[in-house]
């Protein structure tokens, strides 16, 4: 079992930039498919990016192809999310997601494990 915290959310203006991290429990870090999804007001959790277990492969939500980027540092057991270029409708609660199968996969029923969120408010 893994636990996830995340961090680093906060109210924002458009156009500005956050890092989010996500920090896991556990020696296995490694082994999971890490995922990043959000869930603005009065809507569903949605899939915002994932990455492979290496690192090495990464896929995103086509609404925030080019502004997010996934990484992670399995020597510190962190995922992290760099937001850029900040839009109003990226506000919502994101929520980083641990996955046991091999695959990256976009829908939130995959994913085994998940953290507590973090707000992201970003101001027009």
């Amino acid at each position: 079992q893994v636990q996830l915290v995340e961090s680093g959310g906060g109210l924002v203006q458009a156009g500005d930039s956050l890092r989010l991290s996500c920090a896991a429990s556990g020696r296995t870090f490694g082994t999971y498919i890490m995922g990043w999804f959000r869930q603005a007001p009065g809507k569903e959790r949605e899939f915002v990016a994932a990455i492979s277990r290496s690192g090495y492969s990464t896929n995103y939500a086509d609404s925030v192809k080019g502004r997010f980027t996934i990484s992670r540092d399995n020597a510190k057991n962190t995922v992290y999310l760099q937001m850029n270029s900040l839009k109003p409708e990226d506000t919502a609660v994101y929520y980083c997601a641990a996955d046991r199968q091999l695959v990256m996969r976009r829908e939130e029923g995959d994913y085994d494990y998940w953290g507590q969120g973090t707000q992201v408010t970003v101001s027009s």
